[in-house]
C-alpha cells in the first residue's frame, strides 16, 4: 500500500475553530426481510484494535466540553420565527437525517460542526446523534450503556483524528467511528448502531415531509448551559478543501484518493470496499456484491451518497437509474430512504448496507487499512 507522511499545516490547525472550541470572526410499513446484515463485519472492527488504547495515542484537541455537546434538543418545522436564531436555513444545507419510530428529525451540520453530539429521545428511546468535522463521518447509536441511559460528551481528545466521547456515568472515553469505549471502566462496550443518512435539506424534507429539524442553541440546551456560535460560519471550509488530515497528529496517509473524498464504506464477509462519490455519481448506480452480500449504490443529484442490500424476500434485484428515482424488481425507489414507492414491492424498505455515514477517505481507510476501493 502506498503511503506517505502527511502533516496539517498550521494555517488549517488555526482554522479549526470549531474543533478548538472557539469561535471564529423507519419509515414504510414492512422492510426487506432478507437475513443479510454487514454489522458483524462492521465498519472498524473494535476487534481490529488493541484495547485500551493507549493513553500516548490519544491528541489533545480542546478543553473537556469546550465544544459543548446538546443536552436539550429542540425541534421545529425550520429555523423561522426564532429571534435566537438570526440565520436562514437554506436548501443547500447539509443534515444528518435520522428516521426512528415514526419520527424524521434532520440535524444540520451548521449546528453540529460547532457541538458535535446531540443528546435526544425519539419517542422514549434514547439516540445519540454525533459528527465528527475533521473525519466527515456521522455515527447515530443508542445512548445505552450497560442497561443505563447515558449522556455523551465531548471529551477534546481525538484518536486516529476522530471525535472521542465521553459518558457521563463513568467518563470512559468511546470513539466516535467505532462506537466503541477505548479507555475507561466500560472499554470494549459497544453502542447499537441506528441508521442515518447525510443529505442537503431540501433533499431530506422532500423525502420526509413531516421531519422536524434541530434548532440551534440558545434555543437547544447543552452542557454548558446557553450557548451560541456563529452558525453561519462553517469554520472547516478550509480544511475540507485541504490534503491536510486532522490537526496535525496523523503521520500516514493511503495515497489512493485524496484524503478528503467522499466515500461511502461497507464491509461483509471479511470485504471492505469503499465506493467515492464522483465514481459513483458518473456510474448512476453500482449494483455490486461485497462479500455474499448484494449491494446496490448511488448518489443524490446534491451529491448525497446511499448503500442498501439489494435483496427482497430472498431475490438479488439488479437496479436501474430513472432521474431521482431507483428502478429494480418491477418497482420504483426513492433513492434517499429506499422505500418502496409502488409496483409489486410497495410499501418494503431497502436495509442499509453501510452501519456508518459516508466519510473522508483518509477516515475509512484508516479504520479499514486492507480496503478496496471501487472501480479500481
Amino acid at each position: 500500500m502506498n503511503r506517505r507522511r502527511v502533516l496539517a499545516a498550521c494555517g488549517c490547525v488555526v482554522g479549526l475553530a470549531g474543533c478548538l472550541g472557539s469561535d471564529p470572526p423507519v419509515a414504510g410499513e414492512r422492510t426487506a426481510k432478507d437475513g443479510d446484515s454487514t454489522d458483524g463485519d462492521s465498519v472498524a472492527r473494535a476487534g481490529a484494535f488493541d484495547l485500551p488504547i493507549p493513553e500516548d495515542e490519544l491528541r489533545r484537541g480542546a478543553p473537556k466540553d469546550a465544544i459543548p455537546a446538546i443536552t436539550s434538543p429542540s425541534f421545529s418545522t425550520d429555523w423561522s420565527g426564532f429571534d435566537e436564531v438570526p440565520v436562514e436555513l437554506e436548501d443547500s444545507f447539509e443534515v444528518v437525517g435520522v428516521e426512528l419510530d415514526g419520527i424524521s428529525r434532520a440535524y444540520p451540520l451548521a449546528v453540529l460542526n460547532w457541538h458535535e453530539i446531540v443528546n435526544d429521545t425519539f419517542d422514549g428511546r434514547p439516540v445519540v446523534v454525533t459528527y465528527c468535522p475533521l473525519c466527515g463521518s456521522a455515527v447515530v447509536a443508542e445512548r445505552v450503556v450497560a442497561g443505563d441511559t447515558v449522556y455523551f460528551g465531548v471529551s477534546g481528545l481525538l484518536w486516529m483524528s476522530d471525535l472521542v466521547m465521553y459518558d457521563d456515568r463513568t467518563n470512559s472515553l468511546w470513539s466516535q467511528v467505532l462506537a466503541t469505549a477505548i479507555r475507561g471502566e466500560r472499554t470494549g462496550d459497544r453502542l447499537s448502531l441506528l441508521p442515518a443518512t447525510i443529505s442537503t435539506w431540501g433533499e431530506w424534507k422532500a423525502s420526509h415531509p413531516e421531519t422536524e429539524v434541530l434548532v440551534p442553541p440558545p434555543v437547544s440546551g447543552t452542557i454548558r448551559g446557553r450557548q451560541t456560535r456563529r452558525y453561519e460560519v462553517n469554520p472547516y471550509t478550509s480544511y475540507q478543501q485541504s490534503s491536510s488530515i486532522g490537526i496535525g497528529y496523523n503521520e500516514e496517509v493511503d495515497e489512493r484518493l485524496h484524503p478528503k473524498t467522499s466515500v461511502v464504506g461497507i464491509t461483509a464477509g471479511g470485504v471492505a470496499r469503499a465506493y467515492p462519490l464522483d465514481t459513483v455519481s458518473s456510474e448512476g448506480v453500482v449494483n455490486d456484491r461485497v462479500g455474499d452480500v448484494p449491494v446496490v449504490v448511488a448518489a443524490s443529484a446534491d451529491g448525497s451518497l446511499v448503500a442498501y442490500v439489494r435483496r427482497v424476500d430472498g431475490e438479488a434485484i439488479e437496479f436501474e437509474r430513472d432521474g431521482s428515482r431507483l428502478v429494480g424488481g418491477g418497482s420504483r425507489w426513492d433513492l434517499l430512504t429506499g422505500r418502496s414507492l409502488d409496483g409489486p414491492h410497495e410499501g418494503t424498505t431497502l436495509s442499509r448496507a453501510n452501519d456508518r455515514s459516508p466519510m473522508f477517505w483518509f477516515a475509512w481507510a484508516d479504520f479499514n487499512p486492507e480496503t478496496e476501493i471501487y472501480g479500481r
